[in-house]
């Protein structure tokens, strides 16, 4: 009987522990995975600083104007350039560059990136990154996709070459709506530490800027860029 029980307590521990291993392997959190499988929409809030995101395949001739707001200001922020975009205005993004701003990667041609295949996502985001690369030297590591369009297919070919797929926390929806208050209120309203604000280089927007970088001073919020955001030097 004796034996009987003891074989009885050792395969009840053997189940146990079994029991417990499993649902320790299955809530522990998986930072791979997460990290495959899902964009970012903001950063850390611990940095106590905005990401002002300006995705530019046109408007060119507010580019260098949008430049010379964020010196005065001493700001900073992330340009996710279109590589066709790249190609054409190699001159601005060398300064962009120059004056201290992050560089992203917004594919090459502005196509809806959630209808590519695996294989064309990779060749969109690799034509920008090698044009990118060619004009500045500098590697791109956040990919941004054209018009926010991404599936799962989408990020996971991101990151297989080395990029993390950045969203955005606030859309001032400047390239819609033509109105510089508008594009002040979507960017500051509720703004708070660790948010991206997505914008274009247009007219409005460049006239909404100052007053955008001053509302973010005002709350003590530094502008800053995305990959300072998410823990990059």
């Amino acid at each position: 009987i004796k034996e009987k029980n003891f074989v009885h307590f050792v395969s009840n521990l053997i189940l146990l522990v079994m029991t417990v291993s499993l649902g320790v392997f299955t809530l522990w959190p998986d930072n791979t995975a997460e990290a495959t499988s899902a964009p970012y929409y903001n950063g850390s809030e611990k940095v106590n600083g905005v990401a002002l995101m300006i995705n530019v395949y046109w408007g060119t001739e507010y580019v260098e104007p949008m430049l010379d707001v964020l010196d005065e200001a001493g700001a900073r922020c992330t340009f996710f350039v279109g590589g066709s975009w790249a190609r054409a205005n190699p001159d601005l993004v060398k300064e962009i560059v120059a004056r201290g701003h992050e560089i992203g990667n917004h594919g090459y041609s502005h196509l809806d990136h959630s209808k590519l295949s695996a294989e064309k996502n990779v060749k969109e985001i690799q034509k920008s990154e090698n044009i990118i690369f060619e004009i500045t030297g500098v590697k791109t590591t956040l990919f941004a996709p054209p018009s926010g369009a991404f599936n799962a297919s989408t990020v996971k070919s991101a990151t297989s070459q080395g990029y993390r797929t950045i969203m955005w926390t606030k859309d001032t929806i400047d390239w819609r709506d033509k109105d510089p208050e508008l594009t002040y209120r979507r960017a500051t309203s509720g703004v708070k530490a660790g948010d991206f604000v997505l914008m274009h280089p247009t007219k409005h927007t460049l006239e909404a800027l100052p007053k955008i970088l001053e509302e973010l001073k005002r709350l003590n919020l530094t502008a800053t860029t995305v990959g300072r955001l998410l823990g990059d030097a």
